[in-house]
C-alpha cells in the first residue's frame, strides 16, 4: 500500500495544541505502539504545537508515519520571527514566557531523532522522529508531504520507497482528479510497482501503464539511487530538481507530456548527477513550481526532512493534491 497521507494540523488556537496531541496518540495506535511510547509522541506534538501558539505565527504541525512502518515524524513550521539563539532555546528547563521550559530541549531528550533549523525573521522548522523500540528506523535522508486538496481526506498522489541491497526505489503517483476516484487509481498504482520494485525503470512505467488501462490514469515518476548512480524515469507534470550545497538549483528531469494508463509515450531513464551533500527533490503539480525563481538561502540549506515540510508550507496549492518528497546524500555519495 502506499504511504498514509501526511496529517496537516493548523496551529491557530490554543485547542489545536491538544488535537495535535491527539492525532499523534492516534496515529500511535494505528501502529500498534505501546501507551507509554504513544504518550511521548502526543508529548512532542504538543510541545511543538505549543511553542507555535507562544513564539511564532502561521504555524503548522505535520505527522505522519514514515517507512518501513514503525516510525512516526512531527514536523512543526512556522514563517517567523525565528529564534536569536537557538542554543540557548535548546537547553532542557529554558523559558521566554514564564512557564516550567519543557520546550525544545524535552523534545530533544525524548525524541529518537530531532532536527531544528531557525533564521531571525524568517521562522523554524523542526522535526521530532520517534520509533518503536528494535524496530527499523526510517531513512534519515527522507522527507516527504503527501496532502490531499484542501478539506478533503482522501487524495490522488501517493508515493512509497523500497530498498534492496542498498539500492532505494522511490515511486511518485498524481493521478488525474482528486477525491475516493483519485485515491483509488494512486493505490492502483502502488500496489502495481510493490510487485516488483527492483524491475528496470522502464518496465515498471510500461507495468503501471497496463495496470491503470481501465482507470483515468496518473502522472508518475520513478527515482532509483545507490550503486554509484541515480536514475529517474517519468511520464506526465511530477518535477525532479537538485538542490545543491551551494544553493543551486537544477531541474534534473521533467517527463513527456502523456497519461500513464491512457496515452503513455515511450518511458525514457535519464541520469541525475548530484553532487555530494546535494538534495534530490521530487513534486507534484500541487506545489507552485514557482518556488525555484527566488528561494531564500534559508530554505535551501534546509537538511532533507525539513526542505520537504517547508517547501509545502510555502509554496502548497491548496486546490489541488500536494506532494513533496527529498533525498538526501548518502555518505556512500549514492543517492
Amino acid at each position: 500500500m502506499p504511504q498514509p497521507l501526511t496529517e496537516q494540523i493548523r496551529i491557530d488556537h490554543e485547542s489545536s495544541v491538544q488535537h495535535a496531541g491527539s492525532v499523534a496518540r492516534s496515529i500511535a495506535s494505528s501502529l500498534g505502539w505501546t501507551d507509554s511510547l504513544a504518550e511521548r509522541a502526543a508529548v512532542i506534538a504538543g510541545e511543538l504545537a505549543g511553542n507555535l501558539t507562544k513564539h511564532a505565527s502561521g504555524g503548522v504541525i505535520y505527522l505522519q508515519p514514515l517507512p518501513p512502518g514503525d516510525t512516526m515524524e512531527i514536523i512543526s513550521v512556522d514563517r517567523g520571527p525565528g529564534m536569536a539563539d537557538l542554543a540557548l532555546c535548546m537547553t532542557d528547563g529554558y523559558s521566554t514566557t514564564g512557564t516550567l521550559g519543557g520546550g525544545l530541549g524535552a523534545i530533544r531528550r525524548i525524541s529518537d531523532e530531532f532536527t531544528v533549523r531557525t533564521e531571525r525573521g524568517t521562522g523554524t522548522v523542526a522535526a521530532a522522529r520517534l520509533s518503536a523500540p528494535g524496530s527499523p528506523v526510517a531513512d534519515p535522508g527522507l522527507g516527504a508531504v503527501c496532502l490531499p486538496v484542501e478539506g478533503e481526506r482522501l487524495g490522488g498522489d501517493a508515493w512509497r520507497i523500497d530498498e534492496t541491497d542498498g539500492v532505494r526505489t522511490l515511486v511518485l503517483v498524481d493521478a488525474l482528479g482528486h477525491g475516493e476516484t483519485a485515491a483509488e487509481v494512486a493505490r492502483a498504482a502502488v500496489r502495481v510497482h510493490r510487485r516488483d520494485p527492483a524491475r528496470p525503470l522502464p518496465e515498471i512505467l510500461i507495468a503501471l501503464n497496463k495496470g491503470l488501462r481501465h482507470t483515468r490514469g496518473a502522472a508518475v515518476a520513478v527515482l532509483r539511487t545507490g550503486r554509484g548512480s541515480t536514475e529517474w524515469c517519468g511520464v506526465g507534470n511530477i518535477r525532479c530538481r537538485v538542490v545543491s550545497p551551494d544553493g543551486t538549483i537544477t531541474t534534473a528531469a521533467s517527463g513527456p507530456p502523456g497519461i500513464v494508463g491512457w496515452n503513455m509515450p515511450r518511458p525514457m531513464v535519464r541520469r541525475v548527477s548530484p553532487s555530494p551533500g546535494s538534495t534530490v527533490v521530487l513534486h507534484t503539480d500541487g506545489i507552485d513550481e514557482r518556488w525555484i525563481r527566488s528561494p531564500s538561502p534559508f530554505l535551501l540549506r534546509l537538511p532533507a526532512p525539513l526542505l520537504a515540510a517547508a517547501l509545502t508550507h510555502a509554496h502548497r496549492i491548496a486546490r489541488d493534491d500536494s506532494t513533496v518528497l527529498t533525498l538526501g546524500t548518502r555518505r556512500t555519495h549514492d543517492l
